[in-house]
């Protein structure tokens, strides 16, 4: 069976079918809720939550099986508590990232626009560069499109702990010239996207991201995926930030609320302005 077929199969699943299977409800319990359902004019998933069949996000996950719209289950939100877009699709700061992907479509992936990666900077650590790359990689693969999260913090990766991928191999095996094997990492529950970690921190992360292979990467990524998002690490470890946005073509700022300085934030924004890459904006993490 095809990847459509498939899709097509599970679109064409009533939210009834889909949510038997999820609870594994006996026939006496579906006729129940059906009966409920019926004398009281509310729709299935309703009647199984007053029932106590079924829970509200047992409803919502049936209902983004339906309509293609990645949703994590509850073990997946426990293991992964920082995909907000992911695990709380309905939230306020998941609306906040979806208002971002709306501009950033319109500034940057307009059709006939030369394709860019995006790299996501910052001037301090704990400005929630990591977060804000995860959950953008997030909102970008819910348009459905091919997307790849690229984790370009060699200096202090974190995106395999956010999605709960593999390690061993990734970026740096690719540009020291020892990735054996596949190492673009498929996340669980989102067909569309993808995560290249690091793997091994290396000791020279300013000098890989410099040599040619970098950038030569970051053109054969872009013309394989819709989406590109690189997350990199903060400014004020050095100038690897700056080194990467120019290979990627485009860049977005992430600052810290109430808690960053001025001046700095005004630095890396003038240093960002002598590289080639395009600035789509500055963000404020308030969260």
């Amino acid at each position: 069976m095809t990847v459509d077929a498939q899709a097509s199969n599970i679109a064409d699943r009533s939210i009834g079918s889909i949510l038997a299977d999820l609870r594994n409800l006996s026939a006496d319990q579906v006729e129940r809720i059906v009966r409920h359902q019926r004398d009281r004019s509310v729709r299935f998933g309703e009647a199984a939550v007053a029932l106590g069949f079924a829970s509200n996000d047992d409803v919502l996950f049936a209902l983004s099986q339906q309509f293609h719209y990645p949703y994590a289950s509850e073990e997946h939100r426990k293991a992964s508590p920082e995909l907000v877009a992911l695990n709380q699709p309905f939230g306020v700061q998941a609306e906040s990232l979806r208002a971002i992907r709306s501009q950033l479509m319109m500034r940057l992936f307009n059709e006939g626009q030369e394709r860019r990666a995006i790299a996501v900077v910052s001037p301090d650590s704990g400005d929630g560069k990591t977060f804000f790359a995860a959950n953008l990689a997030v909102v970008l693969a819910q348009l459905g499109g091919r997307t790849l999260l690229v984790d370009a913090d060699m200096r202090h990766p974190r995106q395999h702990e956010v999605f709960g991928v593999g390690d061993k191999a990734g970026l740096s095996s690719i540009l020291s010239g020892r990735a054996e094997n596949k190492v673009i990492q498929q996340v669980a529950g989102v067909p569309s996207l993808f995560v290249l970690p690091v793997g091994t921190t290396p000791p020279n992360p300013l000098e890989l991201v410099e040599r040619p292979a970098f950038g030569l990467l970051i053109r054969e990524l872009v013309s394989k995926f819709d989406h590109v998002v690189v997350d990199t690490p903060a400014a004020c470890y050095g100038s690897d930030s700056a080194v990467i946005a120019a290979r990627c073509g485009a860049t977005l700022v992430v600052a810290r609320k109430d808690q960053g300085r001025v001046a700095t934030l005004q630095d890396l924004v003038a240093n960002l302005a002598e590289t080639p890459a395009v600035l789509a904006g500055v963000v404020f993490n308030e969260f």
